[in-house]
């Protein structure tokens, strides 16, 4: 498992550690068969059976793919823009142009770093006004050309700095969420890992929803939960049940539309699979957008939205 593993995998990594010291022995292939069925059979027990906490553990996987990673298997090409034409390029945002099938797309993504170099550049996926204001200048060129917008989300949320404040970090968030509620194009998002708050919402607003498997969409971070609620935020397990923040809690509340699957274990085991199966989503449902009219992609868009925490008796 490449060194990295959480604390509920320790039963398969260990299993696996003794698959490894017996090959290359001789009169252990009956035995290796037997421990390789037994950590299938308990890998499907373990991750069939995961709490929420556990799954935003997963969403935040130092392994798990970002959407740099994803574009780069999915797309036929990807043209990279840059800069907001007003402040700076915001490299916690990533945007360009590019093909998958017989589509010409837009894509808006957030991106984490995997190194702490990497990280730092990224701001750990935490987009400044800029960001979301280069977000918004893709969207308006998307619509212009008519191409669809396609958003990958991964953030723990929007940079709280001063500075972020300063330049208009909640202005440029509500901007995008009016101007993407009457966008005349198809807008398709993606929730990769972790979907926090506004800072996900700004470049989540779309036609149709999506969630990864093991992905998490909230309000807050679990930690945060924690600490204005109990003071504690070492009680993040119990805020996390709370906040029900999981693809399946997700589409049981009609916040997202489908569940892309992954891998067992999680997307970070197969990098191909999950590509594979995320591929599918876009093209299926880009499919069906394209061919609806934009007045009639438009209302729908708002109305899903306005039903959204609306109860009807």
């Amino acid at each position: 498992m490449n060194g990295i593993w959480l604390e509920f995998e320790r039963p398969i990594v260990e299993l696996e550690k003794k698959i490894e010291e017996l090959r290359g022995l001789k009169g252990v292939d009956d035995e290796i068969q037997r421990l390789k069925a037994q950590a299938e059979k308990l890998k499907k027990t373990i991750y069939s059976n995961l709490t929420r906490w556990q799954r935003v553990q997963l969403a935040r996987h130092p392994r798990r793919p970002y959407p740099l990673d994803i574009i780069e298997l999915i797309t036929d090409d990807f043209l990279e823009l840059h800069g907001d034409r007003r402040f700076a390029d915001d490299h916690a945002i990533v945007s360009g142009i590019a093909g998958i099938n017989q589509h010409r797309i837009a894509i808006i993504a957030h991106q984490k770093g995997r190194d702490t170099k990497e990280k730092i550049r990224r701001n750990f996926g935490m987009p400044h006004p800029e960001g979301y204001r280069k977000a918004m200048r893709i969207m308006r060129m998307a619509a212009k050309f008519k191409m669809p917008v396609v958003t990958m989300v991964d953030t723990p949320g929007a940079f709280p700095g001063v500075g972020a404040e300063e330049r208009g970090q909640a202005e440029a968030i509500a901007s995008n969420l009016f101007e993407c509620a009457t966008l005349p194009t198809p807008i398709l998002v993606i929730i990769l890992g972790e979907g926090g708050s506004g800072g996900a919402l700004a470049i989540a607003l779309g036609d149709r929803i999506l969630m990864m498997e093991n992905a998490v969409y909230s309000v807050i971070t679990p930690e945060g939960c924690a600490s204005i609620l109990w003071r504690d935020a070492s009680k993040n397990k119990d805020a996390a049940e709370a906040l029900k923040m999981t693809a399946q809690d997700m589409q049981t509340m009609h916040i997202i539309d489908a569940t892309i699957p992954e891998p067992v274990g999680g997307a970070h085991m197969d990098y191909e699979t999950t590509a594979k199966n995320i591929r599918s989503a876009v093209i299926k449902n880009l499919d069906e957008l394209v061919g609806i009219p934009i007045p009639e992609l438009i209302q729908s868009r708002i109305q899903k939205f306005r039903n959204m925490g609306v109860y009807k008796t």
